[in-house]
């Protein structure tokens, strides 16, 4: 389990990275809906996956049928992935498309991720095992990485509701702050 939060927390910040550089600084893209909606709703769906698996994996085994529920999870978070590679090109193309160096992070988040599925499904298959439950149990790691992995998740938190704030459609001050309506970023 060691080796998964280590590479969930490399996961956490190249996403933080991808977040806060290429999505709000340059992309912006909560201030230009709606052309990129379909894209903030996958944003806002896998923002949400990734807040329980920050947040739980530090601290507790997902056991039995539980175990079962956070496969499907990851999986939910792989078909979501898949779609926003497809769905990011057909909406970004006329914003000039992805930004330079985005699609490289993520090819390189996606290479992370499946390292983290090599060896977080033998770790699946053995809570499978064991009685249902969500099990304090903290993972062999340092205090400290399992409170980042925790700040990761509320970081993340705050990525899903502002993306999903957006996509919903309410008062458009937050969705656009801080960028002023009209000025995107340039390219």
């Amino acid at each position: 389990m060691a080796e998964v939060l280590w590479l969930l927390a490399v996961l956490g910040l190249l996403g933080g990275f991808d977040t806060v550089y290429f999505h709000e600084i340059r992309g912006q893209l909560p201030a230009q809906l709606p052309g990129l909606r379909p894209e903030l709703v996958l944003h806002a769906g896998r923002s949400f996956i990734y807040v329980l698996v920050f947040g739980t994996l530090p601290w507790i085994s997902w056991r039995g049928g539980w175990a079962i529920v956070f496969a499907v999870l990851l999986l939910a978070e792989v078909c979501i992935t898949i779609s926003d590679f497809i769905v990011e090109d057909q909406v970004r193309k006329p914003f000039g498309g992805l930004l330079p160096g985005e699609r490289t992070t993520h090819t390189i988040m996606a290479i992370v991720y499946g390292a983290i599925l090599a060896n977080l499904i033998p770790v699946l298959v053995r809570w499978w095992r064991l009685p249902s439950g969500l099990v304090t149990d903290p993972a062999p790691v340092p205090l400290w990485l399992r409170i980042a992995l925790s700040a990761l998740a509320v970081g993340t938190l705050a990525s899903a509701v502002r993306d999903a704030y957006a996509v919903a459609g309410f008062p458009r001050p937050l969705a656009r702050w801080p960028w002023s309506p009209g000025h995107a970023a340039r390219r």
